[in-house]
């Protein structure tokens, strides 16, 4: 068995045992950094009623801790279900070098986790949505960007 076997493996068994234990939906990731893992994750929404405590968030959150920064280029993960929209973000934003995953998100649909919901509305023009999204102009003497910016010199 190959270390892709292995790590596929783990997630889809953190995957099962969160679900035996009522904790949370069917979904368990692992963060690999050279051939060794440094972070697990399970789906946690249902204990924490939290709908950002997906397993892929979760094993960020815990791979930035241990490794004390957000850039994880140098690590691999591994997911039990193929990354929904949220997660997949946070794979860029987190700037993963690769992305395994066991299950489809058609695999996940037919017992009604699907997220193609989500997909479809975001490949739909913003004003055609669901969620609207109005900017409102704050009358704020500071602008938080050029705070950060200045920050930064």
């Amino acid at each position: 068995m190959d270390s892709t076997d292995v790590f596929i493996k783990r997630a889809v068994e953190l995957a099962c045992t969160n679900t035996r234990e009522k904790k949370g939906k069917p979904f368990g990731a692992v963060i690999v950094k050279d051939g060794r893992i440094i972070a697990e994750g399970v789906n946690d929404v249902l204990e924490t009623h939290d709908p950002t405590a997906h397993a892929e968030i979760q094993a960020i959150r815990e791979a930035s801790r241990v490794l004390r920064q957000s850039d994880l280029s140098d690590c691999e993960l591994y997911a039990s279900g193929e990354p929904c929209p949220m997660c997949l973000s946070a794979v860029y934003w987190a700037k993963f070098k690769a992305v395994y995953y066991a299950y489809t998100e058609e695999e996940a649909s037919r017992i009604g986790m699907s997220t193609k919901f989500v997909y479809d509305q975001l490949a739909l023009a913003p004003e055609k949505r669901v969620v609207q999204l109005v900017r409102v102009e704050p009358d704020c003497p500071d602008h938080p960007y050029a705070v950060w910016k200045e920050s930064q010199a």
